[in-house]
């Protein structure tokens, strides 16, 4: 699929890793609907790109909210054939901590969000793109996920983030089997450490240690590196029921 032929629904478009997908895909020459929570600055990016893309408000959890913003990015882009799933959360919390244990609604908000709704979406999306005219081999649309390297080398008070990782990671192949024969692709891409707004809320001593960590190249990864990622796996037919490490080749260590 060529990009200037791309209607992208991109959750947590407003910010970070989602909103340089939008840019990317704006600037290659295809349109795209932001869906973010209604206080996100979704709306001043829709602004500022212009043309074609537009933000649709609504909480990813919420099956009645995102099928509506669905429904109205593929009625004002005159299709949806691509969505990049990039809405979530990462509080950390060890599981016993100065003898209390970790809080149920905290692990299950975590997974809510994060695991629950990337399927929100997926499921919402794919009915659409099925009623697509097939293009090149058949294809209606392409999927691209956001889970971490934390789903495989989870960090101490990562449970809830690296379960809710893991969760993505292991639903993606299942996924690809259930939506091949409707022609549609899906695959993840595993970030490692990124300079997104939720690490920017670190002191600059702890963001420079964590760059340190990274064998090569030693710094943080680009909002940037990861839009290319996600507009190659939307442009290459071969890529299908993958998670892709894009880490520098950084194996988390316990703390």
């Amino acid at each position: 699929m060529e990009i200037k032929s791309v209607n992208a629904a991109v959750t947590g478009g407003a910010s970070g890793l989602g909103r340089a997908t939008v840019e990317r895909i704006v600037k290659l020459g295809g349109r795209a609907a932001i869906i973010d929570l209604p206080t996100s600055k979704g709306a001043e990016l829709a602004r500022t790109l212009g043309g074609d893309t537009l933000f649709t408000p609504a909480d990813v959890t919420s099956g009645e909210q995102l099928g509506g913003a669905l429904a109205e990015a593929r009625h004002r882009l005159g299709g949806v054939n691509v969505l990049v799933n990039c809405a979530g959360i990462g509080p950390a919390a060890k599981t016993v901590s100065k003898g209390n244990p970790a809080k149920l609604e905290d692990f299950t908000r975590v997974v809510t969000v994060n695991l629950i709704g990337h399927f929100n979406a997926i499921r919402l999306a794919a009915a659409l793109m099925a009623q697509n005219p097939p293009g090149a081999d058949g294809e209606r649309g392409v999927i691209v996920n956001t889970a971490s390297v934390a789903a495989f080398d989870g960090q101490v008070g990562q449970a809830a983030y690296a379960a809710s990782k893991g969760g993505i990671v292991g639903m993606t192949l299942p996924i690809a089997r259930d939506l091949a024969d409707l022609g549609i692709r899906v695959c993840t891409i595993a970030p490692g450490i990124f300079d997104t707004p939720l690490l920017a809320t670190l002191p600059e001593p702890v963001r420079a240690s964590l760059a340190k960590q990274v064998p090569f190249p030693s710094r943080l990864g680009r909002s940037e590196e990861y839009a290319a990622l996600a507009c190659h796996i939307i442009e290459n037919g071969m890529l299908n029921g993958e998670t892709i490490r894009l880490d520098g080749a950084i194996r988390m260590a316990p703390r």
